[in-house]
């Protein structure tokens, strides 16, 4: 499958600035895809977290995992715009290296587990082919109207 630009990721996921964290899928297979996070310096996290130090926050490292699995998951959906992806469980979360602006997050999520309206995926963030931050993270499909 060719690559995803930011305008197909909005098509699939209805994330949007600033909350939509994933900015191109370089693989998107059946059991595994890879995004990338382009981290930039005018985020607005940064203006907090730290002014002095800007770190990309933990929380927000693994949200573009989750976006990341979001992304196969809702991408082999046929009828995904009824559709949401929620966030049911995050495990086993490690932080190995600060995330500044100027990075490039590289996102690997691959299936562990998968059923019709469930899926279970092992993530792992790198910079420059460092790891970063790793994590597990259960997402549940629903339909929009029963929300």
């Amino acid at each position: 499958m060719p690559e995803l630009d930011i305008l197909a990721i909005q098509e699939i996921l209805p994330h949007r600035y600033p909350l939509l964290l994933v900015d191109r899928i370089l693989e998107l297979e059946e059991t595994r895809v890879v995004g990338l996070k382009n981290v930039t310096a005018t985020e607005p996290h940064f203006q907090g977290h730290f002014p002095d130090f800007p770190v990309m926050p933990g929380v927000l490292i693994v949200e573009c995992m989750a976006q990341t699995a979001g992304i196969l998951v809702l991408s082999q959906i046929p009828d995904r715009k009824n559709k949401v992806v929620l966030l049911t469980s995050i495990d086993n979360a490690k932080f190995r290296k600060p995330v500044v602006p100027g990075d490039q997050l590289r996102i690997e999520m691959t299936v562990i587990s998968k059923r019709s309206s469930l899926a279970k995926m092992r993530g792992e963030a790198r910079v420059n082919n460092e790891l970063v931050a790793e994590c597990t993270v259960m997402c549940v499909l629903r339909d929009k109207a029963v929300l």
